[in-house]
């Protein structure tokens, strides 16, 4: 069950990174980062690991995307 919320919330959380890669929307990925994360601890616990997979992409791409843009120094 856990793995299924782990799931939608990593569903949400790419859904929202898709606009943060337009210019001047890359704040965005703020908001995108720590619900991936709290998505990536819902996957830890649970049995399947495709929900972990699918939020450490979504931080990992989010996390690029604020290197590239200057948000993380």
């Amino acid at each position: 069950m856990l793995n299924i919320v782990s799931l939608l919330i990593g569903a949400v959380a790419l859904l929202l990174a898709i606009p943060a890669f337009l210019p001047l929307l890359g704040a965005l990925n703020w908001i995108v980062v720590p619900i991936a994360v709290v998505g990536l601890a819902l996957g830890l616990v649970s049995r399947g690991r495709a929900g972990m997979w699918l939020n450490l992409l979504v931080i990992v791409i989010g996390v690029l995307r604020l290197m590239l843009g200057g948000g993380i120094l």
